[in-house]
């Protein structure tokens, strides 16, 4: 070997080095905020397909400060959500993937998803309704999660642009799909605010008494990229619902003082995830419903958290009951997300509105019966600020 073409291997050796280092390899004050000129909004044509005879496609809103959204009709998931940090600068606070094929073989099926029929786990997948019992498809251990095997994360929804700012996304669920009674009709609003926010309006209908929990499982990072256990938490709750192994409620409330559930004051994520704590265990870290505490009727400030690096703060409003904290403690780096960067371990969070999981087994938990002639409303906002 020549010594010019040594020095040219030993160069793209060097190279392929430097960029085989990923976000897990470095340490938490190193990774930066992914901004959104180094990753824009995916390309549309990456989502034109069909699925169960439906065509499926990718949707963009944008308000007038400059905050935009992807959403695409397959699963009714928000796929990306541009947002400005505190030095003005767009980033990308959603993880997903850049194509609907990504989406399709995930080994992780809720990124960015509608959630439906019911929202959560239902205990080995049975309620019992009006004297009858109902049997669902078990996809969580012993449970029901999420809906079931093929729940609304699934599903190709009917999408209806609402000017630049708004897109309704419409589906039948039809009696019995997934073990639920009832023809289920469905309709999700995403909005954005010229006040930074993101709006979810959900309402749905039946021709029978059927439970309904309806949220979305966006998976965040407001820094972009990185470790979540920097990020500053809020969460507007005196109580959570413990649970057992399998991660279903034990029936009880219980105070968050004195325990590492307590978000009443803000605390980073990571402060106290690995304590000696049985819940934790059970969750292997937070992956728990909150108890929101209920100032003012119908309408109430959940959950504030801020981006370490990004100063990007999101606030989370909703008309629900509850909220469910998980701290992406079974992201395996097993997907290939936006960017080229793998889903690693507690690199991103969910904070699901929502109803307590369970509840058609637990007669203290806040009823999720809709009866026909009636309409399921819910209402969620995620609102963003930058803090220097």
């Amino acid at each position: 070997m020549t010594i010019r073409n040594g020095l040219i291997y030993c160069s793209l050796l060097l190279l392929v080095a430097c960029n085989n280092e990923t976000a897990a390899d470095k340490k938490p004050d190193q990774v930066s905020t992914v901004a959104a000129d180094k990753q824009p909004l995916p390309s549309a044509a990456a989502f034109k397909g069909e699925v169960n005879g439906k065509k499926t496609d990718l949707y963009f809103l944008k308000n007038k400060n400059g905050m935009q959204a992807a959403i695409t009709n397959y699963g009714g998931r928000l796929v990306s959500l541009l947002v400005p940090d505190k030095n003005g600068a767009l980033v990308d606070v959603v993880i997903g993937f850049d194509s609907l094929a990504g989406y399709q073989h995930s080994t992780e099926p809720y990124f960015g998803a509608t959630i439906g029929r019911y929202g959560n786990r239902i205990a080995k997948g049975k309620f019992t309704l009006d004297g009858k019992q109902y049997t669902l498809a078990l996809n969580n251990g012993a449970n029901t999660l999420h809906g079931g095997k093929q729940g609304f994360q699934y599903q190709v929804f009917d999408a209806k642009p609402v000017g630049d700012s708004a897109l309704e996304l419409s589906y039948l669920s039809k009696d019995m799909e997934e073990g639920y009674p009832g023809n289920l009709q469905v309709k999700v609003t995403y909005t954005l605010t010229s006040n930074n926010e993101l709006q979810l309006d959900y309402t749905a209908t039946t021709d029978k008494r059927t439970p309904v929990n309806l949220t979305n499982h966006a998976f965040f990072n407001l820094n972009g990229g990185g470790t979540i256990n920097n990020h500053l938490l809020h969460i507007n709750a005196d109580n959570y619902t413990p649970v057992d192994s399998t991660l279903i409620p034990t029936g009880k409330n219980i105070p968050v003082d004195n325990t590492p559930f307590d978000f009443r004051k803000p605390t980073t994520i990571g402060a106290r995830v690995d304590a000696d704590d049985a819940q934790l265990k059970n969750g292997k870290g937070y992956d728990h419903n909150f108890v929101l505490n209920q100032r003012h009727s119908g309408w109430n400030k959940a959950a504030e958290i801020t981006g370490d690096q990004s100063g990007i703060r999101m606030e989370v409003w909703t008309t629900e009951p509850g909220l469910q904290f998980y701290g992406g403690n079974f992201m395996q780096s097993m997907n290939k997300m936006k960017g080229g960067v793998k889903d690693d371990f507690r690199t991103a969070f969910a904070l699901e509105t929502q109803h307590f999981p369970d509840s058609p087994n637990q007669s203290s938990f806040p009823g999720t019966i809709l009866d026909p002639g009636k309409t399921y409303q819910s209402k969620s906002v995620y609102r963003f600020t930058a803090v220097k």
